[in-house]
């Protein structure tokens, strides 16, 4: 059973409160309307978001971002600091602005931490003349992705229930000895529905190529 701790709910929405504060006092544009806008459309990114400023202080990031940040570092107040990976890519951007001034860089980093890989990117915005660069941070979770990409080749390949299963396993790249065990299928049932899946991804390229005349 779950303990709500309201006392701590409460500060932590009046951190989150006060950094959204933050965020729409900084980046101000032409209206209020348009930071709302700005928010809308960072929550709707597939990517975690991140926006700090120059000296990792956190302005926004959307609800994905602070979930993988969760992932890297069970337990982190993002109102104090971003994770070390993220830290680590931040302060290499700005490292690299001092030795390649005028260019536009960014900044990748692959990490696989508490058995999450994430893929880390961070680069400058730039949203006036007048005002000072921020760094925009993207975070993708590679597990999340293969499993959604298994899924769709799934559904594209016509894949059954277990081959479905088999996939999803592999392309978390499981051994076909780990993939058995889980299964609890023999290592040659594994080899066998990976046959037949690769064959139907075969054929499905063929008809695709045959349509368009190749």
């Amino acid at each position: 059973m779950e303990l709500f701790d309201k006392h701590n709910h409460n500060t932590t929405s009046t951190k989150r409160n006060r950094l959204d504060n933050n965020f729409a006092k900084d980046l101000q544009p032409s209206s209020h309307s348009h930071v709302y806008i700005l928010r809308a459309v960072i929550e709707c990114f597939v990517d975690g978001i991140l926006v700090l400023t120059q000296e990792q202080e956190l302005l926004h990031a959307n609800e994905y971002a602070r979930e993988i940040c969760s992932q890297l570092e069970p337990g982190i107040d993002l109102g104090k600091h971003v994770p070390q990976e993220i830290k680590y890519v931040c302060e290499s951007l700005i490292e690299s602005r001092e030795l390649f001034p005028g260019e536009k860089i960014f900044i990748e980093l692959e990490t696989e931490k508490n058995k999450v890989k994430v893929r880390i990117r961070a680069r400058w915005l730039k949203l006036d003349e007048n005002q000072e660069n921020y760094i925009i941070v993207t975070l993708e979770n590679y597990n999340e992705l293969s499993q959604s990409m298994a899924m769709q080749d799934a559904k594209k390949y016509g894949l059954t229930e277990r081959e479905t299963q088999v996939w999803l396993l592999r392309k978390a790249n499981l051994t076909y000895k780990e993939i058995a065990a889980r299964l609890y299928i023999t290592i040659n049932t594994v080899k066998k529905h990976l046959k037949n899946i690769y064959a139907k991804q075969h054929d499905m390229m063929w008809l695709e190529s045959s349509d368009f005349g190749f």
